[in-house]
This record gives structure tokens, C-alpha cells and sequence, in this order.
């Protein structure tokens, strides 16, 4: 992948995710409590104003990531590309997040207008998977980049991960989750790593860590266990200031010395916390995508160990 390409991964799945749920939590909310006090068991309102709403934002942004990115760049017809060595995979890593939070935040959405229903499920996890494979179709019609495969696989790993618990167990014990944080690789590449602070957060590789956070009691079952307890594991790397290796001592961030970091820490599911109100639970809910700042073990592929009094 062409180095000016960092719309991709996490970013434009987290803040599409972040602007679907904020808009459309309220309306399904709102309508299936509206349907159930007058026709009990019935929700189809609801349901079609959902999906009309998530389809009518996902195709907005489409047209919208078209029009304001693509098209400034040569059009090619449908070719792909190998990325899958580049960015030392954090950046699947982050297409695997956002098909898991898209299919997650669509399945909820549905889920609270007709509960139960295996057709939310399907629909709220295809939806997702159905976006960022536009996204990527865009990609392969552009003459900068292309389609990648590699993409596509992290977008159905994402996809399936939520939907084969959904099936199996009919809840989440382990969850996909983003933390991130600044570095001072931001610096040396801000056109390609970020300036703003915003900016360095969702496209600086080096700080972000994608974490896969199991809640104990849902495999235990143990009564003594707090019904939010978690333990998750992470994947992050760094040194990484292009997306591949540079070929030379003179190419630039040669000297730096490109690693991956593995992560073990305590985290919290929030959607186990015990609440009545409605509003809170859906704060809760978006907060859940994101690994809360805790003590965390860490090893490197330099075989160093080290422990962070708190990381995020």
C-alpha cells in the first residue's frame, strides 16, 4: 500500500461506527419502544427505519469518501495488490476491528427492535462487512492503489469472529477492542502519521494496540467472579515509519529498529455492567470498543519484557 493511503483500518469504521450509533441508537430505541406499546411483539417500523438509516449513512459516506479522497486520484479498472507485509500487519489488525465494531453496532441496532431476531444478526453483521468491501472496491479501481485480499480476509476474520459468538453462545465473551496512544515517531513523518492530535491517534501505527479482551466468568462461570472482569491480550508494533522495511542504510528510518509488541492486561466488559438506564447503557456500549488504561505486561519480538504501571 502507497504510503499517502491512511484512510483505511481503523479509521474510517471507527468514526463511521461512532456516528451510526450516536444517531440511530436514540430512533431504534425510541420506535421499538413506541411499537411495543402498541402492537406487542410486532417491531417492523423499527426495523426498516433502522436498516433504512444504516443504509442511507453507509451509502452517504461511500459517496462522500468518493468524492472527497478517490476522486483526486487516477481511476484504473478493478486490479489488485499485495499489501499484506506492510505496516507490520496493524493495519489488518485495524480492518479486523472495524468489520467486528461495524457488525457489533448494526446487530445492537437491530437487536433492540425485534430481540432475538436471527435476521438482525445476519443483516447488522453483512451490513458491515458489506461497507468496507465498497471501501475496498474504491481502492481497486483506483490507479494509486488497488484491491487487497489481504483487507478482505482481516474484514471477514472481523465479521466472523462476532458472528460465529453470536451463534454459538448467543453473547460476546471476547471482544475486539482499540487503545492508542501518541509517540514520537508522529514527529519524524507527520505528513504520514499525523499532525493534529487527533490526526496522530488515528494514523499513527506505532500507538495503536488492537486487543482481544475475554470476559472470565462467561468461561468460568464461577459465582466469585465479577460479571465484568476481563483479561485481554494485544498486538502492537513499532519503529515503523514506512510501510515496508526500507531497502538501504540510506533510506529513510533505516536506523530505527522495527518491532512487534504483544500486551497482557486486566480490562473491563462494559456492557456487564449492571444499569437501568437506557442512555447509560448505550454510553457504555460505544465506550466498549475501547481497551480502558490499565496495568499491562508486554514482550517484544526483541525478546525484552517490561511492565507499564498503566498503558493504553
Amino acid at each position: 500500500m502507497p504510503e499517502m493511503l491512511m484512510l483505511r483500518g481503523i479509521r474510517y469504521g471507527a468514526w463511521l461506527s461512532i456516528a451510526i450509533i450516536v444517531t440511530f441508537f436514540p430512533i431504534a430505541e425510541g420506535t421499538a419502544q413506541a411499537t411495543k406499546d402498541t402492537i406487542p411483539g410486532v417491531h417492523c417500523g423499527c426495523t426498516a427505519w433502522t436498516i433504512g438509516g444504516i443504509g442511507a449513512g453507509m451509502a452517504g459516506s461511500i459517496v462522500l469518501l468518493d468524492r472527497a479522497w478517490y476522486a483526486g486520484y487516477d481511476r484504473a479498472p478493478l486490479h489488485s495488490f499485495n499489501d499484506g507485509s506492510e505496516w507490520a500487519q496493524m493495519d489488518k489488525a485495524g480492518h479486523a476491528f472495524s468489520a467486528y465494531t461495524l457488525g457489533s453496532w448494526g446487530h445492537q441496532l437491530l437487536d433492540r427492535c425485534d430481540p432475538g431476531n436471527a435476521k438482525a444478526l445476519w443483516v447488522g453483521v453483512g451490513s458491515g462487512l458489506a461497507f468496507l468491501t465498497a471501501v475496498e472496491l474504491l481502492d481497486g479501481t483506483s490507479a494509486a492503489w488497488g484491491f487487497s485480499w489481504w483487507d478482505m480476509v482481516a474484514n471477514v476474520s472481523g465479521s466472523a469472529l462476532y458472528l460465529g459468538q453470536e451463534l454459538a453462545w448467543g453473547e460476546q465473551r471476547v471482544r475486539m477492542k482499540l487503545s492508542a496512544h501518541h509517540t514520537s515517531y508522529a514527529a519524524m513523518r507527520p505528513d504520514l502519521l499525523g499532525e493534529g492530535a487527533i490526526e496522530r491517534y488515528l494514523k499513527d501505527y506505532n500507538g495503536q494496540t488492537i486487543w482481544l479482551s475475554a470476559n472470565l466468568k462467561a468461561f468460568s462461570r464461577s459465582a466469585g467472579l465479577p460479571s465484568w472482569l476481563n483479561v485481554a491480550v494485544g498486538y502492537g508494533a513499532d519503529g515503523m515509519v514506512t510501510a515496508s522495511p526500507p531497502a538501504g542504510p540510506d533510506a529513510f528510518g533505516a536506523d530505527l529498529i522495527r518491532q512487534r509488541r504483544y500486551f497482557l492486561a486486566p480490562d473491563m466488559d462494559l456492557t456487564r455492567i449492571p444499569t437501568r438506564s437506557k442512555a447509560l447503557r448505550t454510553v457504555l456500549f460505544v465506550l466498549n470498543s475501547i481497551k480502558l488504561p490499565t496495568p499491562a505486561l508486554e514482550l517484544n519480538s526483541s525478546g525484552q519484557l517490561q511492565g507499564h504501571w498503566l498503558y493504553f
